[in-house]
């Protein structure tokens, strides 16, 4: 049998704007179509970030709804709705301080959109700069984590561990799977490189992820998630260790120095690279097998 992987898309994201990369799609409509045309290509994941109609971040349940019923129409994809949601619009508190502070109830509305099967734990504490003109305190304290997976648990939605540091899988992400609210096989995304962006997240290395995944519980499965220029190597590094991948423009707006991708374009690459390695994409019906998901 042939070597086999998950590939995830990341169409949107939270962060950026039109204004980065005219190719990043943010409405319901926009988004569907590119995801449809990704998972036609090979992807068998979507990550999927909600916007307002004016592009702002936010964990509207209804327009995660609207996105997900669009995908649905038209493929099989699965869908993994984020709750980390963004860096602007609704995510925002403003703070006496002068901070920003991450809306942690707009956050627990990411897991109430009609469609998704899994959602993005993003149980970390972290300070987002990737706005120079704002800091956002980011808080999910141990007592969040608990209240965000167990909102998780109860829908039925199987977690997707997304950590940014060792210390997220070790102390959180562990400490709540050994409290029942995952059955394996547990998938960890590794975000590594957006240590630019974020406070508390971990540089790219071969070194750093290898530690990473030295770092994951028992009966573990792990996709990366390379950002800007760490997309290539850490897909690649990735798939010689036996993981799974991402890619999309949540991540990297480059195809190569100076060149905008789309999102397309990044699935069409992955999966050429993973051919040249010998290893084909997952269907979405085998990577709902494997995660131990329903089958649509």
């Amino acid at each position: 049998m042939s070597d086999r992987r998950i590939l995830t898309i990341a169409p949107t994201g939270g962060m950026s704007m039109k204004s980065a990369n005219p190719a990043l799609p943010t409405q319901p409509q926009e988004i569907a179509d590119v995801v449809v045309a990704c998972a036609r290509a090979g992807a068998a994941v979507v990550a999927v970030h909600a916007r307002r109609p004016d592009d702002q971040a936010t964990c509207n349940p209804d327009i995660y709804s609207d996105i997900n019923a669009r995908i649905r129409e038209h493929s099989d994809i699965i869908i993994n709705n984020s709750t980390g949601g963004g860096n602007s619009g609704d995510m925002l508190i403003e703070r006496p301080d002068g901070l920003f502070e991450s809306d942690f109830e707009e956050r627990l509305r990411g897991c109430d959109g009609v469609g998704a099967e899994m959602c993005t734990f993003d149980g970390v504490t972290v300070v987002d700069t990737v706005n120079p003109e704002r800091e956002v305190v980011v808080i999910t304290s141990p007592t969040r984590c608990e209240t965000l997976v167990k909102r998780m648990t109860d829908k039925g939605i199987k977690p997707e561990w997304e950590v940014f540091s060792p210390e997220h899988i070790l102390q959180d992400a562990t400490r709540l799977i050994q409290k029942g609210y995952d059955k394996p096989p547990y998938y960890f995304n590794l975000v590594l490189g957006g240590d630019k962006g974020f406070q508390g997240a971990m540089p790219y290395s071969h070194d750093v992820l290898d530690f990473m995944v030295k770092c994951l519980p028992p009966q573990s499965i792990w996709c990366i998630s390379g950002i800007g220029p760490a997309q290539l190597p850490a897909t690649t590094q990735a798939l010689l260790l036996g993981g799974h991948v991402r890619v999309g423009l949540e991540d990297n707006h480059y195809y190569a120095k100076g060149v905008k991708a789309d999102n397309l374009m990044l699935v069409e690459r992955q999966v050429r690279i993973m051919t040249e390695l010998g290893i084909e994409p997952m269907s979405a019906a085998e990577s709902r097998e494997l995660l131990g998901l329903k089958a649509l």
